[in-house]
């Protein structure tokens, strides 16, 4: 499968027709281009290894004609593969400062450090990848440098968004630069290419700002020490946790191995400026239980991290006791209701107070809601929307919300089908195998996972005149 001059292709091999293991691949007169390498992380129960990630056997067998991988943003579902992967591709890697700095630490971990070309963008740079010219854009989401693409050919043009929303005041980082946007919309776009995290959802997204009422709220009514758990990711989370330690009158502190090391990222960065400094762990024994606020690892129930170790008293440097109390500054990821339910319980028999997100507002969302959507299909005005990101679902829904904003042509599919951009806009089904590979105690395997069925209502080409 070779693409033409006149071509212009979208190829996910995973993150499109589920949640996590993000690939893409943009494929243009000969040459490919691969967004985001992420895994995903088996829910319990579920057969196979704990961490998973898409099987890129289909680029492997390319990568003389792969130009480079460009990663979006530092979560784990569009980083944390890469330095399982690289040695299976060997090309740059393009990304922002932030991201860097986590992807640096996986690499060293993996003994790849040195062997690894990182080159650094910034918000508004091009680069050149001939037959590809590619612009780094700024947008929201619940970390930060998160950037959305614009892929430029001379086949056509497409604007792929990442992970992102809409927020006025993302507390770390600058709001999403409309006018930006716009010229993009002007020169015209395409295809969007574009999350679906939250199609379903009417409205408009939380602003990470207007969390902090409540979280002031939530941890200056507690009169034990107070543990706040959240995605660690979350830089502007944080930012707001060391301020309200400040207006409560408590010293804060991070525990848990992936914190220290975002936390070590953003200072790298220079995205860590709170106004006053974390306290050592260590030092947690010589304050009053009044004045400890503790953000840990852990919301999703995670066995074996901080929060897992504090609800069965095996920490080794803090343990609770009646009257503290744990806040839930996090969503449940589906499939985690079970494990965080048991986690729960065990806070509550050793007298621990558990605050939720179902209790007050206490968590944004990182993902657009269909208000959202329709702004930025008036911003761009693109030909084409091709919902990613989610599940089936969540991928009808946005195809749902771009008809009735009249855009013209809806795609929708899964892993391995082939999304044809130009000359004509179209869908070739299962045009690629696709798979999963897992981390074993052998390394890197494939694994025997059935894909499951395409719904009969799924993947339906919406056109409209």
């Amino acid at each position: 499968m070779h693409p033409a001059t006149d071509d212009l292709w979208f190829l996910p091999l995973g993150g499109t027709g589920e949640i996590g293991m993000n690939l893409n691949l943009y494929g243009h007169a000969g040459r490919w281009l691969m967004v985001d390498c992420g895994v995903t992380f088996a829910k319990e129960g579920q057969p196979g290894p704990h961490v998973q990630m898409a099987d890129p056997g289909f680029i492997e067998a390319r990568r003389d004609d792969l130009l480079a991988l460009l990663i979006t943003h530092a979560h784990e579902d569009h980083v944390g593969a890469v330095a399982h992967l690289w040695p299976r591709l060997r090309c740059p890697v393009v990304t922002s400062r932030f991201t860097a700095e986590i992807l640096r630490r996986k690499l060293a971990e993996a003994g790849l450090l040195d062997r690894v070309p990182i080159r650094i963008v910034e918000a508004g740079d091009h680069i050149d990848l001939k037959p590809f010219n590619v612009q780094w854009l700024r947008i929201t989401h619940s970390i930060p440098e998160a950037h959305a693409l614009m892929l430029r050919t001379a086949a056509g043009t497409v604007l792929h968004t990442g992970d992102w929303k809409l927020d006025p005041e993302p507390v770390v980082g600058k709001p999403t630069p409309e006018d930006q946007f716009r010229a993009l919309g002007a020169e015209g776009v395409d295809a969007l290419v574009c999350d679906s995290t939250n199609a379903q959802v009417p409205g408009h997204s939380v602003s990470e700002a207007a969390l902090r009422p409540a979280l002031e709220r939530v941890i200056g009514a507690a009169s034990g020490r107070v543990v706040v758990t959240s995605f660690g990711s979350n830089i502007a989370r944080l930012h707001t946790l060391a301020e309200v330690a400040v207006a409560t009158g408590r010293h804060m502190t991070v525990l848990g191995r992936s914190l220290h090391n975002m936390v070590a990222s953003a200072r790298a960065a220079g995205l860590w400026r709170p106004r006053r400094d974390l306290v050592p762990a260590v030092e947690l024994g010589y304050l009053p239980r009044e004045e400890i606020l503790v953000v840990a690892t852990g919301s999703q129930g995670d066995p074996g991290a901080a929060l897992d170790r504090l609800a069965r008293g095996n920490h080794p440097e803090l343990e609770l006791e009646a009257g503290d109390r744990v806040v839930f500054s996090s969503r449940v990821i589906p499939g985690n209701e079970e494990t965080l339910a048991r986690l729960m319980r065990r806070l509550e028999r050793r007298g621990v107070d558990v605050v939720t997100a179902d209790d007050d507002l206490i968590h944004a969302s990182g993902h657009p809601c269909q208000e959202e959507l329709r702004t930025l299909y008036g911003w761009l005005e693109p030909r084409v929307v091709i919902p990613v990101h989610g599940e089936p679902p969540h991928l009808a829904a946005q195809a749902r919300v771009a008809r009735a904003c009249g855009v013209p042509i809806q795609l929708t599919g899964r892993n391995g089908d082939l999304f044809m951009i130009a000359p004509v806009p179209g869908l070739r089904r299962d045009a690629v195998r696709t798979g999963r590979m897992g981390v074993g105690p052998r390394g890197i395997d494939k694994l025997d996972v059935d894909l499951p069925l395409r719904p009969p209502d799924f993947g339906a080409v919406a056109v409209s005149e």
